[in-house]
């Protein structure tokens, strides 16, 4: 099993940026593809961005490419995202997701990830 807790997220303006980070225990995590995704007031939650188990290989949803980044550290059982260029449709709660990396796994989807932090707010005010 492997818990997942993200930092605190927080409010930021329009423009600015701010990191999340997301520290995992339990189960050998360097096996484990992640993800963050995030759901705003109302809606679905959404795919955000995605790392597979090496780090080598990243998957951004179209509206966060080029703003957002993803990346770990296995060493410190540790994923980020880096939020740039912050906009106030960006406001959400943001979750992170783990789950056991296979040849076939599906990036992108949600429930391809077994593991799921509680999530932390970010709110960007304009």
């Amino acid at each position: 099993q492997v818990q997942l807790e993200e930092s605190a997220g927080g409010l930021v303006q329009a423009g600015g940026s701010l990191r999340l980070s997301c520290a995992a225990s339990g189960r050998t995590f360097s096996n484990y593809a992640v993800g963050w995704f995030r759901q705003a007031r109302g809606k679905e939650r959404e795919f955000v961005a995605a790392l597979d188990w090496s780090g080598h290989n990243t998957y951004y949803a179209d509206s966060m490419k080029g703003r957002f980044t993803i990346s770990r550290d296995n060493a410190e059982n540790t994923v980020y995202l880096q939020m740039n260029g912050l906009e106030p449709e960006d406001t959400a709660v943001y979750f992170c997701a783990a789950g056991l990396d296979s040849g076939r796994f599906r990036y992108t989807v949600e429930y391809e990830y077994r593991h799921w932090g509680q999530g932390t707010q970010v709110t960007v005010s304009s």
